[in-house]
């Protein structure tokens, strides 16, 4: 695969370089834009929610460097001829359901014919071009907050065959539908040293991306990870998703797990998630006055989960 063409503008602050969350570019010395896009396949029957899920997926990435979103565009994929136009309506105002919530205007969109149903968000968002967060700079004593349970990916896919209780499907729902608004507005208020949130490669994947741009090791604590309630059932039952064994494959080379545990519950960590919360590195001093802040302000999910070493040979992340 030929390598992507380097960028030469002083304006792109943060491009594809650095695998982040999203694009920032200068627009003067007070504003920058955020630019983002994402879209995602049904995890769920119910088009509204499926809509929610997709949007508040999307518009994270705007929320994990620290921006406000301003626009959003619909990217829609559907099969008109198989499903009914009612169906693609309704998609549409979940999507416009979050977008509204998170303070946004839908501008418009792009919709074209395809056999299975897709839909997700173009963002723009606006941040200071001195404020904005990226996955790169944590440091050796920094703590690690993790703002939402994982275990998604599970979860749907065990919904399949009927294993999950409908109290654990609405709870995993829940989560997944809440914006992570409320999460980087209080984040704002403390020495923020690197983001991202949790999506597609999972807690491993996404962890190491931080770690790596970083230079540092990353020690995440498995007892204090906050999971979904049956997540971990499911794969002892052995269920596992699609993602999982790319994800591992990702950071397997760089990583070590010290807790000794069973193959399926180590699978937990390669979860992929659909709009997964955030994962803020902070001074240790700052992390409990942050942690207690998010409580306060309803993000109940929230957990200190680790922390930040220095980097030893190739070993970026450590699981105790």
């Amino acid at each position: 695969m030929a390598a992507f063409p380097k960028n030469h503008d002083p304006n792109l602050l943060v491009g594809y370089e650095t695998h982040d969350d999203a694009g920032v570019y200068r627009l003067n010395d007070e504003l920058a834009i955020i630019t983002t896009a994402d879209f995602i396949t049904p995890p769920v029957n119910d088009p509204f929610v499926f809509g929610e899920i997709a949007a508040a997926n999307a518009i994270s990435d705007v929320y994990a460097m620290g921006g406000r979103p301003i626009t959003c565009l619909n990217l829609a994929s559907f099969p008109s001829k198989i499903l009914s136009a009612e169906i693609l309506n309704q998609i549409f105002a979940g999507g416009l359901s979050k977008i509204t919530e998170a303070g946004a205007v839908l501008a418009g969109g792009h919709t074209i014919e395809d056999n299975e149903p897709k839909f997700g968000l173009a963002v723009t968002g606006i941040v200071h071009p001195e404020k904005f967060w990226t996955n790169k700079g944590a440091k050796a004593g920094d703590d690690l907050i993790l703002t939402k349970p994982i275990g998604s990916g599970v979860l749907f896919n065990a919904n399949l065959k009927k294993w999950v209780s409908t109290d654990a499907l609405d709870e995993c729902l829940a989560v997944i539908t809440t914006l992570n608004k409320t999460a980087a507005d209080v984040m704002r208020r403390y020495d923020i040293h690197a983001v991202t949130d949790i999506t597609g490669f999972g807690l491993a994947g996404h962890s190491f991306e931080i770690a790596r741009s970083s230079g540092v090791r990353l020690e995440i604590r498995m007892d204090d990870i906050p999971f979904m309630r049956e997540a971990i059932e499911m794969y002892e039952r052995g269920m596992n998703t699609g993602s999982n064994g790319h994800n591992r494959q990702l950071v397997e080379n760089n990583l070590v797990f010290n807790k000794v545990l069973p193959t399926w519950h180590q699978e937990i960590i390669y979860d992929p998630q659909t709009s997964g919360g955030l994962m803020a590195v902070l001074p240790h001093d700052q992390s409990q006055n942050l942690l207690n802040s998010l409580h306060q302000k309803g993000v109940d999910g929230a957990r200190i989960i680790g922390s930040v070493k220095p980097l030893q040979d190739s070993t970026y992340l450590v699981f105790n």
